[in-house]
């Protein structure tokens, strides 16, 4: 129901997205994707990076307010000697916290990131606001409005991911 592949953490979310729904209110959430088994290579390193046409894809998303990649604001918050992916003889590194990505280019292990998505702003219950003449006014939305957004969101994240990855894949092949 809320695609999270945990069942007892699933459970939670669905229990936390009732409440909310009772008191007539909206929550946020964020989406964890990890896409795996890219080619070495896709992106470049300068004007067309992957996480960065991957971070447009994510932001064109409705409600989405924030994009984090590989160790993303954690890693500024790390040492240079704790943050640095350590290369495998078999060319893979020892963390990932690059996020699959390095340089702009895909280095063949899984690329991952989060979607930051920011509550409905639509709610079922009593807000002030102002009118069109700018007089204090009380509103409440009407009708049918999800409490949160992130479940509907998954598949958007996915397919968009796809497309900017068929996009890299093919103007690398157009290059060849």
């Amino acid at each position: 129901m809320v695609r999270c592949a945990d069942p007892v953490t699933a459970d939670k979310m669905i229990e936390h997205i009732s409440q909310i729904k009772k008191q007539g209110d909206t929550v946020g959430g964020t989406i964890t994707c990890v896409i795996q088994n890219v080619p070495v290579g896709l992106g470049e390193p300068i004007f067309d990076k992957l996480h960065a046409a991957l971070g447009q894809a994510m932001l064109s998303i409705n409600a989405v307010k924030g994009f984090e990649y590989g160790s993303g604001f954690c890693g500024a918050k790390m040492k240079g000697s704790d943050h640095n992916d350590l290369f495998n003889e078999d060319g893979s590194t020892k963390t990932n916290l690059s996020g699959g990505i390095q340089g702009g280019i895909s280095n063949g292990m899984d690329i991952y990131f989060r979607v930051a998505f920011k509550p409905v702003a639509t709610l079922i219950q009593k807000q002030d606001t102002i009118d069109s003449k700018g007089n204090k006014v009380e509103m409440q939305g009407r009708g049918r409005h999800d409490p949160c957004v992130v479940p509907r969101a998954v598949p958007i994240v996915e397919a968009l991911s796809a497309m900017v990855l068929a996009d890299f894949y093919l103007m690398g092949r157009a290059r060849d």
